[in-house]
């Protein structure tokens, strides 16, 4: 890793410890206190610790079974103050994520390699494909877009323009144009020109959801026709923001195209961050990248260690 590199990494994770300075407000007293001094852990402690899970979103499930692992460590007495409680508490946090950590590897030989991705409307869907699509060029990888999401025409446009940031080509079509036929056209073009990777958008609109899903199935047949393989890769993108809502999402995306990976943004300014624990609870999904803002160096992929130990940081002068 180059100086600069290491230099944007280490910067990476100042700006989402700073990111995650909301839901550490909602972690609150629950979480916050067991460092302020090695006091007796009692039934408050615990029930504040649950609390404080639950307020962040990490879901009833995710958060009995954590307070189930710790009360049982407090009863055998392997736990004997707050201290010991936090740092168990991290460590059982990490442990429920690491699971979910995968790099995410571009087949080299199948090309074009058929990414999708999927999310409703406003999680930064078209975002997430132009950054990811910078980050597949510093690999050394050759990239085509698919303008997929064809009933919003601003996602067209905001996609030619990551295109043209990138340096990359847009297969695109009018507004209100097949999708299926839009990303096939895309497919073909992509393997005629040699490209390794073809990034395809999709609509996301809510208010039309089984049509949605239809839709979606749709392009995946059209897709498999020119390679039954294809498409490679079906990511979801997930707004952190949302909170226990992605969990419904999730499932319906997963109903509709076998979901491969997950990509959660809009971690900065969100207190929810604690969703990441019920995903993992609900999925085997690997989360491939985080994102924390909107440039290009803002979307890593995912660590679990760094993460937790960003979410139960205390706050230091460069978060304030």
């Amino acid at each position: 890793m180059s100086e600069g590199e290491v230099k944007n990494e280490g910067g990476f994770w100042k700006r989402l410890r700073s990111g995650l300075s909301k839901t550490r407000d909602a972690l609150g007293t629950g979480v916050g206190n067991l460092l302020l001094g090695e006091k007796e852990i009692d039934e408050d402690v615990l029930e504040d610790l649950e609390t404080a899970l639950l307020l962040t979103d990490v879901g009833v499930e995710a958060t009995t079974d954590i307070m189930d692992d710790l009360a049982a460590r407090v009863q055998r007495r392997e736990l004997n103050n707050t201290r010991a409680l936090h740092g168990a508490l991290g460590r059982l946090l990490t442990q429920r994520l690491e699971v979910h950590v995968k790099p995410f590897q571009v087949d080299r030989q199948a090309k074009p390699y058929v990414i999708f991705f999927v999310g409703v409307n406003g999680v930064g869907k078209t975002t997430t494909i132009g950054k990811l699509a910078k980050r597949l060029q510093g690999d050394g990888l050759s990239v085509m877009l698919a303008a997929g999401d064809t009933f919003r025409a601003a996602a067209v446009e905001q996609l030619q323009v990551w295109g043209e940031r990138n340096g990359v080509s847009v297969i695109a079509q009018s507004q209100g144009s097949d999708s299926a036929s839009v990303v096939y056209d895309a497919v073909q073009a992509a393997a005629a020109r040699g490209v390794d990777v073809l990034l395809a958008d999709t609509a996301g609109r809510l208010q039309a959801k089984t049509n949605l899903m239809e839709e979606l199935r749709k392009i995946s047949r059209v897709v498999s026709r020119f390679d039954d393989k294809a498409p490679h890769e079906v990511l979801l993108v997930l707004d952190a923001g949302v909170g226990q809502n992605a969990l419904s999402q999730v499932k319906e995306f997963h109903a509709a195209v076998p979901l491969t990976g997950l990509i959660v943004t809009k971690l900065d300014g969100t207190a929810k961050a604690g969703v990441l624990f019920a995903v993992a609870q609900q999925t085997e999904l690997p989360i491939y990248f985080i994102g924390v803002g909107e440039g290009v160096e803002d979307l890593r992929p995912f660590e679990a260690q760094p993460f937790v130990d960003a979410l139960l940081a205390q706050a230091t002068e460069d978060d304030r």
